[in-house]
């Protein structure tokens, strides 16, 4: 797996790890023990699952302090989602701050390369 396959591997992971939390938001608005509850309850787990296999793989091939890095992102995923499916504000302060963790992941990014 090339580093780029392996970015985007990551990043697809990390949409998927954000995409558990709409599950968990969803599974939050059912009865408890509902079939509703249960049913996103387990896409919750399936996506965390998922995440986790894919997490490790992508660890074989990047250093964890970079993976770690671009975790950030699940922030501005959560932000987008929230805004998008949930009609949540998003404030001038929430978008400089995606904005940071952005340059941040970037600035990781271009350092480790340089490294190689």
């Amino acid at each position: 797996m090339s580093k780029l396959k392996s970015l985007i591997a990551l990043h697809l992971s990390l949409l998927l790890f954000s995409a558990s939390m709409i599950f968990s938001k969803y599974c939050s608005m059912q009865s408890f023990l509902s079939f509703r509850y249960i049913l996103f309850f387990g896409m919750q787990v399936f996506c965390l699952g998922i995440f986790a296999v894919v997490w490790q793989m992508v660890l074989k091939k990047i250093p964890l302090s970079i993976a770690y890095a671009n975790k950030g992102i699940t922030i501005v995923w959560g932000m987008l989602i929230g805004y998008f499916l949930f009609h949540e504000k998003v404030s001038l302060m929430n978008i400089v701050g995606a904005l940071i963790i952005i340059i941040g992941i970037v600035v990781i990014e271009t350092g480790d390369q340089k490294h190689e």
